[in-house]
């Protein structure tokens, strides 16, 4: 076997390793978008969720870079809302993944935030970019009222989802790694 037909084989296995240890994670973000579906919060804020399905998206972000996670991420919410939702949960779904994926990406790129910070933001990015779609389709709703408890709900997820991250990044992120050297990240 030549140099060339090596390099190939070792590429294929490396978008091989990727792809499944990728599957593993939107595996894993779909199970716990089912744990929050079904454990009910006891906090007087109708729609609160802890949001640990994101942990694997921060997790993926971190890992392996935008383009992931953002594959996953919007594969989680379809298939959360196939499985436990409808057709409006996965507007509402999509346009909170989208704003809160486009505030981590940014807080990230600049390096001044940690996880933590840049998972707390993607938290309330979430929450305000639902609740401001909630205002938008619904006439009515007291968007003023509840954005602030939707907010500090969403930052205090975000804090919780970005810490089981620090603890999971350095234990995890050889994983991810093909051949000893770390995947890019962007």
């Amino acid at each position: 076997m030549g140099k060339a037909e090596k390099g190939t084989d070792g590429a294929r296995k490396m978008n091989v390793r990727r792809l499944a240890v990728l599957a593993l994670l939107l595996a894993a973000a779909v199970i716990c978008g089912y744990v929050d579906a079904v454990v009910p919060i006891p906090i007087p804020v109708p729609g609160v969720k802890i949001g640990i399905a994101n942990v694997a998206i921060t997790f993926v972000l971190y890992a392996y870079g935008a383009k992931e996670a953002a594959l996953v991420s919007f594969l989680r919410v379809g298939i959360i809302s196939l499985l436990f939702g409808n057709l409006t949960a996965a507007f509402y779904g999509l346009f909170g993944a989208a704003a809160s994926l486009l505030i981590m990406c940014a807080l990230k790129r600049t390096g001044i935030f940690g996880v933590i910070g840049v998972s707390a933001a993607g938290g309330a990015a979430h929450n305000a970019a639902q609740v401001t779609l909630a205002g938008i389709v619904l006439r009515g709703f007291p968007v003023r009222w509840y954005l602030p408890a939707m907010l500090l709900v969403g930052l205090a997820a975000g804090v919780l989802t970005g810490i089981a991250d620090a603890v999971l990044l350095p234990r995890l992120l050889p994983l991810t790694e093909e051949d000893g050297t770390r995947t890019s990240r962007s």
